[in-house]
Order: structure tokens, then sequence, then C-alpha cells
């Protein structure tokens, strides 16, 4: 594979080409990248420049090195280690809260006729909306937004269980997410759904992007925060 100067250091393109090989199974879980001189090699670069990629994968958590045996794949999902951090909903399951997902819809969307979806997709796309109850309680509602270019059922009951694992089962692969958190008051059709009088929520924005910096995922979630404060949980 030909690495080019102009798009970024040779270590993250090393990264970025196995990355994806390990979320599209062609190094499947449990078994071994290559070695060290059989990348250097098929990349044409030093061994500091592998090492440094190999580095990267495993603080991300998709492998671990392993003295005298190679470089050992972890894991191969969509969403591999979204921080340091533990989940929010494995955080309520956790401490005892049992949480389920319903109300889905799926639609299409003309995004020239949403300003605020127009500038972030070029395409039409794909409206998932989900309400999270708390102990049968509702508690958040997801927009998401998906372009088009991926093909996606339009069956709800596709979209009860994990949205990335589906997402990524239909050829969407992540590579980061960017989470902004702020306050605003849902619509009237939102606040019914989550039966409350309409006021202001905690609000999270989230835009998830792939291996070459295109926004895959745009969506918006409120939390009824009268339920459970959102927590989140760091380790050091």
């Amino acid at each position: 594979m030909r690495l080019l100067r102009n798009k970024g250091p040779f270590y993250i393109q090393v990264k970025n080409e196995l990355k994806e090989r390990i979320i599209k199974g062609v190094y499947p879980k449990n078994s071994l990248i290559p070695p060290e001189p059989e990348l250097e090699k098929e990349f044409g670069v030093s061994k500091i420049t592998i090492r440094k990629a190999v580095e990267q994968l495993a603080i991300e958590g998709y492998v671990e090195k392993h003295s005298g045996i190679g470089t050992k794949v972890l894991a191969n999902r969509a969403v591999s280690k979204l921080s340091k951090g533990q989940g929010f909903s494995e955080y309520l399951l956790s401490t005892g809260y049992t949480l389920k997902k319903g109300n889905v819809t799926i639609s299409k969307i003309d995004v020239s006729n949403h300003p605020v979806l127009s500038a972030h997709f070029e395409q039409d796309c794909y409206c998932i909306e989900r309400i999270y109850t708390l102990n049968d309680q509702p508690y958040i509602h997801f927009t998401h937004y998906i372009p088009n270019r991926f093909s996606l059922s339009l069956d709800p009951e596709m979209f009860k269980d994990s949205l990335y694992e589906l997402l990524y089962e239909n050829g969407v692969y992540f590579n980061r997410f960017q989470d902004e958190f702020g306050v605003d008051t849902p619509n009237q059709k939102i606040a019914n759904l989550l039966k409350i009088e309409p006021k202001p929520l905690f609000q999270r924005t989230r835009y998830s992007y792939d291996i070459n910096e295109q926004l895959i995922e745009y969506s918006i979630g409120y939390y009824n925060t009268d339920i459970h404060k959102y927590v989140v949980n760091l380790n050091v």
C-alpha cells in the first residue's frame, strides 16, 4: 500500500488501514496481525512507524501485544473503545436500573428542507428516532441522522438493539466521536414522547466520523434528568 505525505503522518495512515482491516474482518478477533517485518515491507516504512501505529491501536482497544507471540486482535466492533471511561448505559445497568429501547421510527429526509441537516450532509439522509426508558419511565429521546449512501432497512424492529452494531453490519465504520453538551427545550412532539411539558433539558449532540473524517452520523439526545442525572465515570 502506498502512503501519501499529504494525508498526514505515516503512522496514522498505517493505523487507520490496520484498523479498517480489523473492523472488516480481514484480521479476525483473536487472530494475530502480520509481524512487524511484513508490515514494514508492505507499507514501505520503518520499524518505528509500525510500532507507533500498533501502539495507537492498542490504546484504542483493538489489539494487545504479547511477548514472543505477536500482536493479537482484541476487538473488531464498530465501536471498540469510546473512551477510557465507563459508558453511561453500562453505568445505569451496573447500578441495577433497567434500560430499554422502544418507540422506534425510521424515515428518509430531504435535507434541502432542513437548514441544520444540509449544513452537515450533502445528500438526503435517514432519520431514526428512539425512546429509552429507565425502569419503564421515558428517559431519553434520541434522533439519529445517517447519510443515505448507506443502505439501511426501513423496518423499525431492526433498530431496537445496538444501533452502532447494526450500522457496522451495513458497512458504516466509526473512527471517532465528538460529543457536545448543553441545555435546550425539545419540541412538543419529543416532550409528549418523554411524557413531560416542554422545558429545558440536558442535551447531547454527537458527531461521528469514519477514518476519512467524513461525518457518518449526527445525533441529538434529550435526557430527562429529573429521573436520573447524566453521570460520567473516568478511569485514571
